[in-house]
């Protein structure tokens, strides 16, 4: 795949995207990241599908493939059929994935993921789901007996947020037995490091709420006990200051995540994964984020071929992670090498349909 990559390449010009980069102590063969989506093609036992093999080798042409979001535990479960790194069987599944990427020259990372309140009782034998307060959020989730309304969830005592952390140190500790190249922490899009971060879902007025240092302490504690697993480089965070998805909000986005960004960037961590859209231009938080944090930079939201090389090109960002792109495009770094033509996406099997829609979409 790399082979094959390198040679379109040389045909093509080395745009900013194309062109290699080191995270850490890995060489990337060039800087766009296939980013973290969820597929719900799991099998019985959240045991990642077979199929997703080959699925992830089709984009090991990719810098980086961070993977779907992989829950830590039971208690992380929100969403039907997705793999978990909490069981030997998911262990076992995840490593003939590491080893097909691996065998085709690419680097992987796993994404760690606890949804919190983003669940339902159906999926935990009847109990709630944990959050840091019982606040509801609006939506439906899907669950085995089709789509159902969320429910208020139940507060974390304090006693229980060390368990939290032990699941994250232990998911990670799990990652590396399965072969994985470093992990991504899951501390976006309203799930449960995201809901502790921001004010519109913490309500606490313990030592893990209120004040911005208080918020981001359980990230923090669980960003250290993975670093000491996997080594600073090794490990990333990805955050969504100003997304409302999982009906999120913060009163000061700017100045909660400045804080959480300057916090990660003591402790070296290898990269952030900032979700912030291309378009609008106006209220981004990369000019401010990026000045903050002080290692990898990765940028995600809407970015195409020519916004992806002037966001590199303008010192914006060092990476450029690609969602539904990837997802329709197995070889998407010669297809931008060569300026070609994209494959058109179908949104109708992006969670569901086996093979159709997850591994047969055509390279050039």
């Amino acid at each position: 795949m790399n082979v094959q990559f390198s040679n379109a390449a040389r045909a093509g010009d080395r745009t900013p995207l194309l062109s290699a980069y080191t995270l850490g102590d890995l060489t990337l063969g060039n800087r766009l990241v296939m980013a973290p989506m969820t597929r719900s093609r799991a099998i019985e036992g959240n045991v990642p599908n077979p199929l997703a093999a080959k699925y992830y080798v089709q984009r090991a042409g990719a810098g980086l493939i961070v993977t779907e979001a992989t829950q830590v535990s039971p208690q992380g479960v929100g969403y039907i059929r997705t793999p978990g790194i909490h069981s030997a069987a998911q262990v076992a599944g995840w490593k003939k994935i590491t080893d097909a990427v691996h065998a085709a020259g690419g680097t992987i990372f796993l994404q760690l993921w606890h949804v919190g309140r983003i669940s339902h009782p159906a999926f935990h034998g009847g109990a709630l789901p944990v959050a840091p307060s019982a606040v509801t959020p609006k939506g439906t989730v899907f669950t085995a007996q089709g789509p159902q309304e969320m429910v208020t969830p139940r507060a974390l005592d304090l006693s229980e947020i060390p368990d939290i952390v032990e699941q994250f140190r232990k998911g990670a500790e799990n990652a590396k037995a399965a072969g994985f190249d470093g992990v991504e922490l899951h501390g976006a899009n309203g799930y449960l490091l995201d809901q502790f971060t921001r004010d519109g879902a913490n309500m606490r007025t313990d030592a893990y709420g209120g004040a911005i240092e208080n918020r981001a302490r359980l990230p923090l504690e669980v960003t250290d006990a993975v670093v000491k697993v996997w080594g600073k480089e090794r490990v990333g965070y990805r955050i969504s200051p100003k997304s409302p998805f999982n009906d999120m909000t913060d009163s000061d986005p700017v100045a909660t995540f400045s804080y959480l960004s300057a916090e990660l960037s003591k402790r070296g961590i290898g990269y952030l994964h900032v979700v912030d859209p291309a378009i609008p231009a106006e209220g981004r938080v990369t000019p401010i984020l990026r000045k903050i944090f002080k290692g990898t930079y990765v940028v995600n939201g809407g970015f195409d071929a020519e916004t992806g090389n002037a966001a590199i090109a303008g010192g914006e960002a060092d990476l450029v992670a690609f969602g539904v792109p990837f997802l329709a495009n197995p070889d998407l770094p010669i297809r931008f090498a060569q300026h070609a033509a994209l494959n058109a996406p179908d949104q109708a099997t992006f969670y569901a349909g086996e093979e159709k829609g997850y591994i047969d979409y055509p390279a050039l």
